[in-house]
């Protein structure tokens, strides 16, 4: 199909003679001068590109506000970020900052989620303590025995890190900290609105968006697929910077953070404490801050060893430094003999990509100068807890033009555009 570009950005484009186009039918474009026999408004057309959390919340949230909704995931749901994180959520950290509403907000709708998908049981979702932790790693090749560390055992320290662990703080109380685990959580979410909201989820690449007479109408696939819609959500993460229109607006780029999954033998040893250590190598140098995170599933979540990365095309591509992945064995080694070799089996080494903003705050909103065009990008590390909130401002914003249940205007991607007039 021959199309005719009509703005300077290569991902937007307008095809000829637009309203004869003989298309696939799963592309559906209404023309609103088209008197419509039926007296019941038809559902809006949503199209959502990425099924990270992002997306899939927002696919959830629309779809369940009667929005018909096509999600678009290149690869497969939460196969980046949203699948390798720790699924750690906070009420009140963000406090403060330009992100302090959002996490409140989602922190509270991650619980009425959890009593209506039964999350405790469907992905994992328990309050937790979370507690600051000091732990010097011993010069030797093994662990410090339990006899040795406890001397200078101090405070809440659970039973199960036995390793020299010391100054210990607590830092989330059940109220205030929780978890989930997050490839559960966002498909469970997703299988929910495809289940009972009627949302279609698509694999393939989106090559474009399409545009006719400055509004959104659909987006077209890298194998040529149309699917039309009234309004287009790039929810991309890392990946948003392929689109052209959004690169020479802002800015995001990776920060590429490594992780373990191990399951001990006793896993039943192991409480619902979260830590995250300061973390002082037995060679010296710099303290790290890896986290720990026992899930409800019997597993422990281990990440840390962060740093700047470049994206690749596709996610699968996305591997682990081996040298990152042995410093997490030895903190896990370190922390506890339950998670040692020999008493916990590694059940995964991996890397995911976290999406940044230029000036380390979301974007969510819609893209300037192209209507019905939207994007929610940049939410860092704490992507999986800002996720619900996230979708259900979108939802609003794409179908009732504002947003209530979080002030959106410190997210709106406008502010790059009003920086570049500057």
């Amino acid at each position: 199909m021959l199309l005719t570009p009509v703005l300077p950005f290569p991902f937007i484009s307008v095809p000829r003679n637009f309203q004869n186009l003989k298309s696939p039918s799963f592309f559906l474009i209404r023309s609103s001068s088209s008197p419509s026999m039926d007296t019941n408004p038809q559902p809006k057309k949503v199209a959502v590109c990425g099924g990270g959390v992002i997306g899939v919340c927002t696919a959830y949230f629309l779809s369940k506000n009667g929005a018909s909704v096509t999600l678009i995931e290149q690869s497969s749901v939460a196969c980046a970020a949203s699948g390798k994180a720790g699924g750690f959520l906070a009420l009140d950290w963000c406090d403060g900052g330009p992100v302090a509403s959002l996490a409140r907000a989602s922190f509270n709708l991650h619980r009425s989620l959890a009593q209506e998908l039964n999350g405790s049981e469907s992905y994992g979702y328990r309050p937790l303590t979370t507690l600051s932790v000091s732990v010097t790693e011993s010069s030797s090749s093994s662990s410090l025995s339990s006899s040795s560390s406890s001397s200078i055992r101090t405070g809440p320290i659970p039973s199960w890190v036995d390793g020299p662990a010391k100054s210990p703080r607590t830092i989330g109380s059940t109220d205030s900290t929780a978890q989930v685990h997050p490839e559960m959580f966002t498909k469970t979410l997703l299988s929910k609105a495809m289940e009972d909201y009627g949302v279609e989820l698509v694999i393939g690449k989106v090559e474009r968006v399409e545009m006719a007479e400055g509004k959104t109408r659909g987006v077209v696939l890298e194998d040529g697929r149309e699917i039309g819609a009234e309004a287009v959500v790039l929810a991309l993460g890392p990946w948003s910077k392929r689109f052209s229109v959004l690169g020479s607006l802002f800015r995001v780029y990776g920060i590429k953070a490594h992780s373990i999954v191990l399951e001990p033998k006793e896993a039943n040893k192991i409480t619902p404490h979260a830590l995250f250590l300061t973390y002082y190598p037995a060679q010296g140098g710099k303290p790290m801050d890896p986290e720990v995170y026992p899930r409800p599933t019997g597993e422990v979540y281990i990440c840390g060893m962060s740093a700047q990365a470049e994206v690749p095309d596709d996610p699968e591509q996305i591997t682990p430094v081996p040298e990152s992945i042995n410093a997490l064995k030895r903190v896990a080694t370190t922390v506890s003999s339950h998670l040692v070799e020999g008493e916990a089996a590694v059940k995964a080494e991996q890397a995911c990509i976290l999406p940044c903003s230029e000036d380390d705050v979301p974007i969510i909103g819609e893209v300037p100068g192209f209507k019905g065009c939207y994007v929610a990008t940049g939410h860092s590390c704490w992507g999986i807890l800002n996720g619900p909130a996230t979708g259900a401002a979108m939802a609003e914003l794409v179908l009732d033009g504002h947003a209530s249940i979080v002030d959106l205007s410190r997210f709106d991607p406008g502010r790059f555009a009003s920086a570049l007039k500057k």
